[in-house]
């Protein structure tokens, strides 16, 4: 263990300590301040006798006289047991819900690296009760796909009502791990309140780093709450749902430790490793051949100014498998959850035999339709509606009708995948049967509204 006795500079979050020798990269310090407290670090940067540390509780109150730096030979890591499970975590994995914690063991926070050719393909069905999402954008156990969310949107409740409703089919053991940088204690409140409330933390485990904590925790919050989704999903065989919220708060942390360090700034100021950084995040969900659990990341972030051109959401599109988008027209008309199907997309499928045979086909089509119902909206704004045929004027229709009905859905209000299927073919029974081009005409037969009326009346 060595020892420093004092610091030679102080910047921001960051501690500079000389004549040290031997220092590991993100190896944990602690720091003996002149009042006898202490305070812990890591290290973010060595070079041959002279370390730069991150200090968790900030540097407020340090000095660079009279202070002892202890660098403990060992990286952070995180405590774990199946009894994690219904607890509340800070931002670095301390229990804030009045309870002690007993872990089993300790893993390190940054994982172990996922051997690529021992992935396994994800193609098995998670039914999160939402219909925009169950029905045309899918979710598959051991993927990661973002939702891009715009300011002022509800994207904190949608994240409330995904962990909140969640579900594998099969009855396979299932939990969320619920991870929030840089909230406001508000938000906090809300999540906990939310949890408790509805039953939902009994499945789950809550890791909320505020805005106020030092933005270096910021850094730790997803890798902590990644450590214990590895632990229960490799080890306890459980499927895992991990969402993670927001991630522009701890793309924006990165940021302002770059900075501190004095890094030369990349795309908008956020430093050039922020990539790599991302996919260190992202890459820890999935399958593993041999292993019966999965880990399915969820990560929402905002998109600074709506754009999807800014560095966070178009890094995390080249390392996701997908993005589900919220919609601003949408929530300005009251739908909600406001997800916009046109450009929201989930690169990966559900496999053979997990949902009813038109689901597919169904999606399809009622893709294809809502699009042409909104590129009419754009035509009406120029000609009226009197220049429309009665089949533009069907389209038309089904555009509000899909909005109304199919995304349009209480935050409270949790729908089976069937169901979300069935309301589907009600909306497409507005239009005409010819324009079903999308489904096979046997399918047609078989969940059309018109035939499955006309079937009971028979029986």
């Amino acid at each position: 263990m060595k020892v420093a006795k004092s610091i030679n500079m102080i910047k921001g979050p960051l501690v500079v300590v000389d004549k040290v020798k031997n220092i590991a990269y993100k190896e944990l310090v602690q720091i003996k301040l002149s009042s006898g407290n202490l305070v812990y670090g890591q290290v973010l940067e060595t070079h041959e006798d002279k370390a730069i540390i991150q200090v968790f509780e900030g540097t407020q109150g340090l000095s660079t006289e009279k202070t002892e730096v202890k660098f403990l030979g060992e990286t952070a890591k995180m405590g774990v047991s199946k009894n994690i499970i219904g607890r509340i975590f800070d931002g670095r994995g301390r229990p804030i819900d009045g309870l002690k914690f007993f872990p089993e063991k300790k893993l390190d926070i940054n994982g172990m690296p996922i051997n690529p050719a021992a992935r396994d393909t994800p193609n098995e069905f998670i039914q999160t009760g939402i219909s925009t999402i169950d029905g045309l954008i899918p979710i598959v156990r051991g993927q990661k796909i973002p939702i891009f969310s715009l300011s002022g949107l509800p994207h904190n409740k949608l994240a409330a009502q995904i962990a909140r409703q969640a579900t594998v089919i099969d009855n396979s053991e299932f939990a969320v791990v619920f991870a929030a940088m840089g909230i406001s204690q508000a938000e906090a409140d809300y999540f906990i309140e939310e949890f408790e409330r509805t039953g939902a933390l009994k499945n789950a485990v809550l890791f909320l780093n505020l805005a106020s904590d030092p933005s270096v925790e910021r850094i730790m919050t997803p890798r902590v709450a990644l450590t214990v989704a590895e632990y229960l999903a490799f080890e306890r065989d459980m499927h895992i749902l991990v969402i993670l919220t927001d991630f522009t708060n701890y793309c924006d942390a990165l940021r302002e430790i770059s900075a501190a360090r004095g890094e030369v700034p990349g795309r908008r100021g956020y430093p050039g490793y922020m990539y790599t950084d991302l996919a260190m995040n992202f890459e820890r969900a999935g399958k593993i051949k041999g292993k019966k659990g999965s880990i399915t990341q969820v990560p929402i972030l905002t998109m600074p100014g709506d754009d999807k051109t800014h560095p966070v959401p178009d890094l995390t599109g080249y390392i996701t498998e997908g993005q589900v988008i919220l919609d601003r027209e949408l929530f300005k008309n009251n739908k909600l959850p406001p997800i916009t199907i046109l450009g929201s997309l989930s690169r990966l499928k559900v496999g053979k035999g997990q949902l009813r045979e038109d689901a597919r086909p169904l999606a399809d089509q009622l893709y294809a339709a809502y699009a042409m119902g909104k590129e009419l909206r754009d035509l009406v704004a120029v000609v009226g509606k009197s220049a429309l045929s009665e089949t533009d004027l069907a389209y038309l229709e089904f555009a509000d009708l899909f909005e109304e009905r199919f995304v349009n859905q209480s935050f409270e209000e949790n729908r089976t995948i069937n169901q979300t299927l069935d309301i589907g073919w009600e909306i497409l029974a507005e239009l005409p049967e010819g324009e079903l081009k999308k489904v096979p005409v046997e399918l047609i037969k078989k969940f059309h509204p018109k035939y499955r009326k006309a079937s009971k009346k028979s029986k």
